[in-house]
């Protein structure tokens, strides 16, 4: 037996909710499935804070998608009374020539963004929870700051509902089969559902569901940690900006690129590596891990850089990246289906996207196109 629908979407984290809700909003009969549950622990998605900001070291190109992403947030606090962005500025610093603070700079020049450049120890001296070495390069932009983002998950999924959507959680999809004037879902225990066209945002598992774009995706274990502050004082989000920090390596700590967060939710100062880490097989083999081991390396660049924040761990968890060779993303139709919309693969830097990807998934599951440029994002850069 089967359901009808005109739009369905396989996964509700950070971009399958926000489809979900632009799609229920414009008025259509559409139905969310989930795994487990909206944002859970063993996807991407969860925690209480993501980074959102405008200069963007990966490409410049990103930029004007966050300006869209921003106007999409404050869209979603207006429409539902509840904050979602708190701002901190963000510090991006690391040793003298570093990539990662030279192409910050240069998409802020390029896009007229407010931004300072600072030596090392101005940053210290600004924000006197760093200690960066004197000769360090850093671009301060004080208009990013914190997504809340489990809230921006249930904001959206609540805001569908209340549209109309429907949504079913504990809820695998086993396979996508395109049946003539429909595409059928193959759920466990032989049930499916049918609709017009189908939205694939499922995440790590994305490759279980697209054999076709599995080969071309890393999943990574990223392990994560949350550090009570040794100065308490000097973290609070009033005068600590959530931070990008490209380590060099020093006295044994090898390099990394580590970013982090204040203490703006009691919980203590979030930080971990931004670089990939053991490679998962599947999604499914995804555990949470993490332990002391894990966090030593985060705690020693601390330790280093930002010593009012390193003091003991107070909880560790372990969360996947989903990564193209290019760290690009991939939205768009699929090349053997337009009925069939995916978007994955958001390398570690997505979730600030959200509340546009909706958007746009919205528009190519009903219009097969979208005003929006995602030319980068195309399927044909992969080879497929």
């Amino acid at each position: 037996m089967s359901t009808s629908f005109d739009v369905a979407v396989i996964g509700l984290g950070s971009t399958g909710a926000a489809a979900l809700y632009h799609l229920a909003r414009r008025g259509l009969r559409v139905v969310g499935l989930e795994l487990a549950t909206p944002g859970h622990a063993g996807g991407s998605s969860d925690c209480e804070s993501r980074i959102i900001r405008t200069s963007y070291f990966e490409h410049p190109a990103y930029v004007e998608l966050v300006r869209a992403a921003y106007e999409n947030w404050r869209a979603l606090e207006q429409a539902t009374g509840r904050s979602v962005i708190t701002t901190t500025g963000i510090l991006e610093a690391g040793h003298p020539g570093s990539s990662l603070v030279r192409s910050t700079l240069a998409s802020a020049v390029l896009h007229d963004l407010t931004h300072e450049v600072l030596t090392g120890r101005q940053a210290s001296q600004r924000f006197p929870a760093f200690d960066l070495p004197d000769d360090w390069e850093a671009v301060f932009q004080p208009d990013a700051g914190i997504l809340a983002a489990d809230l921006t998950i249930q904001l959206h999924v609540d805001g569908a509902l209340a549209a109309g959507a429907r949504v079913r959680t504990q809820t695998r999809v086993r396979a996508i089969e395109p049946t003539g004037p429909s595409v059928r879902l193959v759920l466990e225990q032989g049930a499916a559902i049918e609709a017009g066209a189908i939205v694939v945002a499922a995440g790590a598992w994305i490759g279980q569901l697209v054999p076709d774009l599995r080969r071309h995706l890393t999943l990574s274990r990223q392990p994560v940690a949350w550090f009570a502050p040794a100065r308490p004082a000097l973290t609070g989000p009033d005068r600590f900006p959530v931070f990008l920090l490209d380590a060099d390596a020093t006295n044994g700590t090898p390099a990394d690129v580590i970013y982090g967060f204040p203490d703006f939710a009691g919980t203590g100062v979030k930080a971990a590596s931004h670089l990939l880490g053991r490679t998962l097989a599947s999604a499914d083999e995804a555990r949470q891990d993490a332990d002391a081991d894990d966090a030593q390396r985060t705690l020693d660049i601390l330790g280093r850089l930002i010593p009012a924040a390193a003091g003991p761990v107070r909880r560790l968890k372990t969360c996947i990246y989903t990564s193209t060779p290019d760290a690009d993303f991939v939205i768009d139709l699929h090349p053997d289906d337009p009925r069939i919309v995916l978007a994955s693969a958001c390398s570690g830097h997505g979730f600030k996207f959200a509340s546009l990807f909706g958007e746009i998934l919205a528009d190519l599951a009903t219009m097969g196109s979208t005003k929006r440029d995602i030319s980068r994002f195309r399927f044909s850069r992969l080879g497929l």
